[in-house]
């Protein structure tokens, strides 16, 4: 409802507010564990989903319409679970006591069984895994001589990268990140949060939307990197096509049109490619910036002997971001390149085209001048054949006036008469031309 001082409300005004708020961060008390889950949604309809999260203990009254918003936090007896949706997947973040058995230097705890929403709940997610996280926050002692080895039996086997986070000038590090960023054989990865015990719950809950965040957007911005591998060889071969195209457009061996069709084909072959995957290029770079925003936000300081999270991920992630990135230019360039060969191939046409033309209008021209001569061949026949009809005339007439029994010798009279009928009918001929020409 709009308040009585103001102008009527946008439409969008409400919905773009309440954009900042619709995905809070959760609130976490230590020490807790973060089962997350993150699938991918094509195909997966709002309402599968919704049937899916009924199926939890508490939660049979759950409508369609509260999932409409993207983002669900439902508060189940023992834990609490957030479900959000995105384009391209959705995310499942359990969060719940942390297992008595799995205690800070444990030896690999198994805990994928000690979900609280049960396994087969787990399993029956629909989608796809894209990401499936084990995140463990414990308040323990941020003590680096003895965190390394401690860190290796939680997480098990593989190299340890980690950092201590939040680090600015004026405050140390608040909490540290450990993980060997491996899939266990549970198909979960594991990632250790330390914190003090005092650490606040919404501090505790943004530390972990950072760590679930960043691996997460790392896996989808590297989903581009198979298709970029793939089109490579493609592209390869479109590239020598199109080079081939030009050096026959060159040669002038070959007919305007067969060159056309090939042109025709190889441009539909790279525009059919760059409509496939031009939308997952510019999801990867998008993703790609969300990791880096959100590598900033952990503010990560190294702790001796370890690669810090920000390094690893560079080193692998850099490099796969730039395939993406040149194999995008790539197909862009050679689109333009295919343009700029076409426009070539059209220039040659339309010069043809105007030679053709020009020729035509030649033989036109020609064609003209033979009918102009004809007609007046035509003519010079009419005055002749016109005079020929009225000196017989004038013949019959002193024929006629000498039966009468006047003198006239009708013979000699047709033939006086004769330059004068053959002048006045090329005078007549003549004003008829210009009239003709005057109406023109």
């Amino acid at each position: 409802m709009n308040a009585h001082h103001l102008p009527t409300d946008d439409a969008l005004r409400r919905e773009l507010h309440n954009e900042v708020h619709a995905r809070p961060s959760a609130r976490v008390r230590l020490p807790a564990l973060i089962v997350y889950v993150a699938v991918l949604n094509e195909g997966i309809r709002r309402e599968t989903e919704c049937q899916h999260l009924r199926a939890l203990p508490g939660q049979e009254n759950l409508s369609d319409a509260q999932i409409r918003g993207n983002f669900l936090r439902l508060r189940c007896e023992g834990f609490t679970l957030k479900w959000e949706r995105h384009t391209e997947f959705t995310r499942y973040t359990i969060i719940q006591a942390m297992p008595a058995h799995a205690t800070w230097g444990s030896h690999l705890p198994d805990m994928a069984q000690h979900v609280a929403t049960g396994t087969p709940w787990l399993r029956a997610i629909p989608g796809k895994t894209v990401a499936a996280i084990q995140l463990a926050m414990l308040t323990e002692d941020m003590v680096e001589a003895s965190v390394l080895d401690k860190a290796q039996q939680w997480l098990g086997e593989g190299t340890i990268i980690g950092s201590r986070m939040g680090n600015s000038a004026e405050r140390p590090s608040h909490s540290m990140l450990l993980t060997n960023l491996r899939i266990g054989a549970d198909g979960f990865e594991r990632m250790l949060v330390l914190a003090p015990a005092d650490t606040p719950e919404g501090r505790a809950g943004r530390i972990s939307q950072r760590v679930l965040e960043l691996e997460t957007y790392r896996l989808m911005a590297l989903r581009g990197l198979p298709i970029a591998k793939h089109l490579a060889s493609a592209l390869g071969q479109a590239e020598n096509r199109l080079a081939d195209i030009t050096a026959r457009l060159e040669s002038k061996q070959e007919s305007d049109q067969t060159l056309l069709d090939d042109l025709v084909a190889l441009a539909a072959h790279v525009e059919r490619a760059t409509a496939e995957h031009g939308y997952r290029f510019s999801a990867t770079r998008a993703y790609n910036a969300i990791v880096q925003e959100r590598i900033s936000e952990l503010r990560e300081r190294p702790i001796s002997g370890t690669q810090t999270v920000s390094e690893f991920m560079q080193r692998r992630l850099a490099p796969a971001m730039a395939t993406v990135v040149a194999t995008s230019h790539r197909m862009a360039a050679l689109s333009e390149r295919i343009t700029r060969t076409s426009a070539l191939l059209r220039t040659r046409v339309d010069i043809a085209a105007e030679v053709h033309n020009q020729q035509l209008l030649e033989k036109l021209t020609r064609g003209q001048a033979l009918q102009l001569q004809l007609q007046s061949t035509v003519e010079g026949l009419s005055i002749a054949a016109i005079s020929y009809y009225v000196v017989s005339l004038i013949l019959y007439i002193g024929k006629a006036l000498k039966a009468t029994g006047l003198p006239i010798q009708p013979e000699i009279m047709t033939g006086m008469l004769t330059p004068v009928v053959l002048w006045i009918v090329w005078k007549t001929v003549q004003r008829i031309h210009a009239r003709l020409h005057t109406s023109d």
